[in-house]
């Protein structure tokens, strides 16, 4: 897969854009870096396959991989709201809302390491966390296993596409993991406007995009065509939750890091921050500006901005030509 890692390492470049002149239409040298990718980076041990894709979506959707029977991965990450849901902590199986707000699954094949504070490194085992985490799905494999089982449509897809071992942990997750990779964020006036339609996203948004490599200073961490470097800042937000430290407790600016989350489809993902602090984008960028709470771990990058009503307009207006249009999601048929 040597191409596709080359990919991956181009789009996760990390690039300081110089300001931009008044006016400027040419942004082709800046535009590149968010080109869209052509294909979808698959493991070597994990190709894709629609059927296989499919028993994935089945399962993702199925509540009998909880302990109560009555959760799914959907749960949390709802296809209507940018496979997230519109609350800061869902309800999880103590029906009490979790501290961290589900993050997107969306372009998930791009992310190398998963959940706010990276604790999983790929979706196989981000699969696995929810699932069986007490407070989430509360789900017990050997449970799921005897109740997949006892479904003859399921066993007879896993007898297909597993002859070896049929319904097995891992087969669960390897099936989960890659529809999850299949989930990609659908082409944005953004994209349409990378590609060479002038026309695609307004002026504002042009303007907007101007500031977000400039002034602005957002693609310092926001890069790349799913405008993440996949890594982890403390970007100053008042918060007791540790984040990156408790897996990186030799790293001073691991304290209070989380991941950099991914900007493609905001206007269906409020609200924002690692635990939902965030109610829309207005807000989250007022946040930016205020240049968050000093602490020594926080981002080098981090610093208080002076956007005038005007340039703040025109950020959220290029933030929002990131949003492709809705597209429904089918709902599998869960087979009896």
């Amino acid at each position: 897969m040597p191409l596709l890692r080359t990919i991956a390492h181009t789009l996760a470049a990390v690039l300081t854009f110089s300001s931009f002149s008044a006016g400027a239409q040419d942004y082709k040298d800046e535009k590149s870096i968010y080109r869209r990718p052509d294909l979808i980076p698959f493991p070597e041990d994990g190709p894709y396959s629609p059927q296989l894709a499919t028993l994935g979506k089945m399962l993702f959707f199925d509540p009998r991989l909880s302990g109560k029977q009555n959760l799914s991965c959907a749960s949390c990450h709802n296809p209507s709201f940018g496979f997230e849901v519109p609350v800061a902590g869902a309800i999880g199986a103590t029906n009490k809302p979790l501290p961290r707000k589900a993050p997107t699954v969306l372009n998930a094949a791009w992310i190398p390491t998963l959940f706010w504070d990276g604790r999983a490194p790929n979706l196989e085992l981000q699969a696995m966390g929810p699932i069986t985490a007490e407070g989430e799905m509360d789900g017990k494999f050997p449970q799921i296993i005897g109740r997949l089982k006892g479904v003859p449509e399921y066993s007879a897809w896993f007898a297909k596409l597993f002859p070896k071992d049929g319904v097995t942990q891992d087969n669960i997750l390897t099936a989960i993991a890659t529809y999850e990779r299949s989930i990609v964020a659908g082409s944005a006036p953004f994209d349409r406007w990378v590609e060479g339609d002038e026309a695609a996203i307004s002026p504002a948004a042009q303007r907007g995009f101007a500031l977000f490599n400039g002034k602005a200073g957002c693609s310092g961490c926001h890069t790349g065509w799913n405008f993440t470097d996949n890594q982890f800042h403390d970007i100053g937000i008042p918060t007791k939750d540790v984040g990156r430290a408790a897996f990186d407790p030799d790293n001073p600016l691991a304290q209070y890091a989380f991941k950099t989350p991914g900007l493609r489809n905001l206007t269906y993902r409020a609200p924002f921050g690692h635990a939902g602090q965030f109610a829309d984008l207005d807000a989250i960028i007022t946040f930016y500006e205020s240049g968050g709470v000093p602490r020594p771990s926080k981002s080098p990058l981090m610093k208080p901005l002076s956007l005038s009503t005007a340039e703040h307009a025109d950020l959220v207006a290029f933030l929002r030509s990131l949003t492709a249009e809705q597209t429904q999601t089918a709902l599998p048929n869960l087979p009896n």
